[in-house]
């Protein structure tokens, strides 16, 4: 046990009892002494990963658009709320205020809105952004009431989730104990209740078989969902995930390897893959439209990827232009190393728009 989260985890298990995956998560990532997020710097080259908006500025400039296409697509409602929910260093949304400024009355109209829990990251956020006024809040309940057009890129994933496991004794429940040397060790809680559509999953499930689900993110989407239906507005996620299924996909990363989970409590990321179908499924229940998901590299190449690439290395040096073909083979390539097929794409909009920008009407997920 080598971190001073895992030694206080430890101490708390060994007081209470083992914990679950997602409250082990939730420590890891947020406690506010040792959590990840309050002590690391995750992004770029000199952190643990690089997303997206930090390899291109076209990855932004293109879900600006997207935006701005969804706002006009509701009627130019002024104002509204432009939000984006785990901004990161804020790289994204300088981008998408910056490529939406060629639309008329788009940046009039925004009020644009940060969820970012954590100080830290609203100070970077507070740098990259000074030329903008930013409001910020702790989530998105806080998010100020009218026509929402909302934004979240990696933000799912990192969300707490619980692993459940078919037995031969029936479904249990993931959690994290010690060993008998008081080392962090993965466990079974026995007996473990879901509801009735997972447990139907899981009866059908081999022996061995894992249940993943993430309430914080099915609560969110029903929250969303419900939102958008009553108040107006439309909503991207990307993320890596899946369109529903069986596995375990927690993983940590740690200065950009792969590391073990239970290894550096407090120092790696912890992510698991979206169940993208079951948030489809929460937003058409709450009242919202749901299509997708499709790739990242679908959904960017539709949106004019391509063009905005050509564009930009016009007037660009060798190098440069070199390097622009790079971050667009990342963000759409399906190969291993590529983001293309791994990242999905899901839109969640009021239930009166029936064409979302980047996505066909045969990709509308049924209720």
């Amino acid at each position: 046990m080598s971190t001073p989260l895992g030694l206080a985890l430890a101490r708390t298990i060994a007081l209470t009892g083992p914990m679950t995956v997602a409250d082990y998560m939730e420590q890891c990532l947020f406690h506010p002494e040792h959590g990840y997020y309050t002590t690391h710097e995750p992004f770029g080259a000199q952190g643990d990963f690089v997303t997206a908006p930090e390899i291109s500025q076209m990855f932004g400039e293109l879900l600006g658009l997207w935006a701005a296409d969804s706002w006009l697509r509701l009627g130019s409602p002024s104002p509204f709320v432009l939000a984006e929910l785990g901004p990161g260093r804020g790289t994204m949304m300088a981008d998408v205020l910056r490529a939406t400024r060629i639309v008329p009355g788009f940046s009039d109209a925004a009020r644009v809105v940060l969820v970012e829990a954590s100080p830290r990251l609203r100070g970077k956020q507070r740098e990259t952004l000074a030329a903008y006024e930013v409001e910020w809040c702790a989530s998105l309940d806080e998010v100020p009431a009218g026509p929402l057009i909302l934004l979240a890129n990696e933000f799912i994933d990192a969300l707490p989730i619980r692993q459940f496991v078919r037995t031969p004794e029936g479904i249990a429940e993931r959690m994290v104990g010690l060993d008998d040397d008081g080392t962090l060790q993965w466990g079974l809680r026995p007996e473990a209740r879901l509801d009735a559509r997972g447990d139907a999953l899981m009866q059908r499930a081999p022996v061995g078989a894992m249940l993943e689900i993430c309430p914080l993110g099915l609560s969110i989407m029903e929250r969303l969902g419900a939102r958008l239906a009553t108040e107006g507005g439309a909503a991207l996620f990307v993320d890596y995930g899946h369109s529903g299924g069986l596995g375990d996909t927690l993983q940590a990363l740690r200065a950009h390897t792969y590391d073990d989970p239970l290894a550096h409590p407090g120092q790696a990321d912890l992510t698991a893959h979206v169940d993208f179908k079951a948030l489809a499924r929460i937003a058409t229940a709450s009242g919202a439209r749901a299509f997708g998901p499709i790739t990242q590299g679908l959904l960017l190449e539709r949106l004019g990827l391509p063009a905005r690439a050509t564009r930009l290395k016009r007037d660009a040096h060798d190098a440069a232009r070199e390097k622009i073909d790079a971050a667009s083979a990342r963000l759409t390539d399906p190969a291993k190393d590529g983001m293309g097929e791994l990242f999905k794409a899901l839109a969640v909009v009021h239930p009166a728009i029936d064409v979302v920008a980047g996505f066909a009407r045969q990709e509308e997920h049924p209720t």
